[in-house]
């Protein structure tokens, strides 16, 4: 009897899916070709989403410098929500040209994404600056450098998935890259515990919590009308919070310059919409624990940044970091193939 072969399924990410194919005893391989012995090695599916990711934490470094351009000029909620709205104008007009649906979701579905976009967008933004007033930038930098092992964690309880000794490693490395771009800078301060640092984690929980919802909420709709949701109603919240908290938001909108606007636009639109999909589609297939690690990047192509643009130092301490960032990236990124019983031997007939 021959085997029974599936067609690919496509999925909600435009993806193929690719089912097992089945043999007479019970046995499957993928399909298209046999797999071999276990082989450490990333999954071809996604090397255009790896470049993705990496891609996003060099827009996101280079956001970091936007931000703090923009903090300088207004109010650190304001400059939160203008980004916001930027961002949803950008993913709304993507998913009316592409023909997509806006989410219906309902009950239980609805909750958990509107408590996304609150830990997500809201939460997030408003946690971090208030922890800025009261910690130092190194303080902060070295508490969310625990990023990776942190989703890690979460994702491990939340979705019951093992952590295998190769993430823990990368994870660790990557950690400790961090640790050493971000003391061995020229302005480092590391000061004693203060209450901004319990905001830096609670922004950075706010923050894991988020995207765990997120993944959850990426087998029901695609990326693209999720962020839509998401930074909508969180936007909604900046919005909200802005005026009630502001005195006269419009009249310092006023003062704002075209090179300002140019500013906002690049930092909502480029980092935040653009940079939503990548991660969203990120999170959804290799879950927030993997896609997590890239986030160690962040810290060290700012420094690498301001190198490159504002001629600060660099020492040998900063290249052995971005060595072991790499290291985990890649770790991480590694997964072990499935172990596949041979073909089965069809038996020979008797005479």
């Amino acid at each position: 009897m021959a085997p029974l072969r599936a067609q690919p399924q496509r999925t909600d990410f435009g993806q193929p899916h690719r089912r097992l194919r089945r043999t007479q005893h019970g046995g499957g391989e993928p399909q298209g070709g046999r797999a071999g012995n276990v082989r450490m090695s990333a999954r071809p599916a996604t090397a255009g989403l790896h470049l993705a990711l990496m891609a996003t934490m060099v827009v996101w470094a280079l956001n970091v410098t936007a931000v703090k351009w923009l903090a300088g000029v207004m109010d650190f909620t304001l400059v939160a929500s203008l980004r916001m709205v930027c961002a949803v104008v950008a993913l709304a007009l993507l998913l009316f040209f592409s023909h997509q649906h806006f989410p219906r979701w309902r009950g239980r579905m609805l909750l958990l994404a509107c408590t996304s976009a609150l830990l997500l967008v809201y939460g997030n933004q408003m946690l971090f600056a208030k922890a800025m007033e009261t910690t130092t930038a190194t303080n902060a930098a070295l508490i969310l450098a625990l990023n990776p092992l942190i989703n890690g964690v979460l994702e491990a309880l939340v979705f019951r998935k093992p952590l295998t000794g190769r993430y823990v490693a990368g994870a660790l490395f990557a950690v400790t890259g961090v640790c050493l771009v971000v003391l061995n800078q020229a302005n480092a301060a590391l000061a004693g515990p203060s209450f901004g640092d319990l905001l830096v984690l609670g922004s950075m929980l706010s923050f894991a919590c988020g995207v765990l919802a997120l993944q959850r909420l990426s087998r029901e709709s695609n990326p693209l009308a999720i962020n839509v949701f998401l930074y909508a109603v969180g936007a909604l919240a900046l919005c909200v919070h802005s005026v009630v908290v502001i005195e006269s938001p419009l009249a310092a909108l006023q003062t704002l310059g075209w090179r300002d606007w140019l500013v906002v636009a690049f930092s909502g639109v480029g980092a935040t919409a653009f940079g939503a999909l990548a991660w969203a589609r990120g999170v959804a297939a290799m879950g927030a624990g993997r896609a997590a690690i890239y986030m160690a990047w962040v810290p060290v192509l700012g420094v690498a940044f301001g190198a490159l643009l504002l001629d600060e130092p660099l020492s040998v301490w900063h290249l052995v970091g971005m060595v072991l960032v790499l290291l985990g990236t890649v770790l991480s990124a590694l997964k072990p193939a499935r172990v596949v019983p041979p073909p089965a031997v069809a038996e020979c007939k008797s005479a």
